[in-house]
């Protein structure tokens, strides 16, 4: 049997992220679940005690620079590598509506949904073993090809950067074999996509995890929706 993966999941304490980290347990990979506030995470908490030496949880704000310092810090003591990253956290500010849109929304959700991805990526690099794997959750919203109408601007313009932070990281770790993925996970049944979403989050990240198992270094800083299939940038 191949050896277990040790696997980092950002904003696993609930949705795509709980998932993710759920189904990797379930492969009897090593996981590492963050989120902001561990303490409020009672079914993140719950998978400690049900996969004990398997799943480990710190926090982590993907925005704030001194956070992402510590988790690197931490993260030895936890895991001695990393083959999986997968860059979930995200936020959406809904409502958004043209001449009112806050500055605010705008320097949030570039710090979280694509600097954030960034800097995570860059601290963690030296724990990234050869051939590791890293996929980010971008968004259809991210494609500037499939733009059909003004909607969410902080989120849209923060996937857009995050799908360029997918292209350069591809490029800056290409000679250690280190494949970088942006993931459409498509519309999804969470509390960002609401309940009459058309994928379950089980049915996403299995897809999802099948795209990531299947990638080679020549799919490296594609964008590719949950079915693999190329999206347009």
């Amino acid at each position: 049997m191949p050896n277990p993966r040790r696997c980092l999941v950002t904003g696993a304490n609930r949705g795509l992220g709980f998932e993710f980290a759920r189904q990797l347990l379930e492969r009897g990979e090593h996981v590492l679940g963050t989120c902001r506030h561990p303490g409020r995470a009672p079914a993140l908490n719950d998978l400690v005690g049900e996969y004990p030496g398997r799943m480990h949880v710190l926090p982590l704000d993907v925005a704030n620079p001194k956070s992402i310092a510590e988790l690197a810090r931490e993260l030895p003591l936890v895991l001695d590598g990393l083959d999986l990253l997968i860059n979930n956290a995200g936020v959406l500010h809904s409502g958004e509506r043209f001449g009112s849109v806050p500055s605010l929304n705008l320097d949030d959700s570039f710090r979280t949904n694509a600097s954030g991805p960034f800097l995570l990526t860059q601290a963690l690099a030296p724990r990234l073993a050869p051939g590791a794997k890293i996929a980010s959750l971008s968004s259809s919203w991210g494609s500037v090809s499939e733009l059909e109408a003004f909607r969410t601007p902080s989120y849209a313009i923060s996937k857009a950067a995050q799908n360029m932070v997918t292209a350069l990281l591809a490029k800056a770790l290409a000679e250690r074999g280190i494949v970088v993925l942006a993931l459409n996970p498509g519309w999804v049944q969470t509390d960002m996509g609401g309940t009459h979403a058309e994928l379950t989050p089980a049915e996403s990240v299995s897809a999802m995890l099948r795209v990531i198992d299947d990638a080679g270094p020549g799919d490296s800083g594609r964008f590719l929706d949950w079915r693999g299939k190329a999206v347009p940038w």
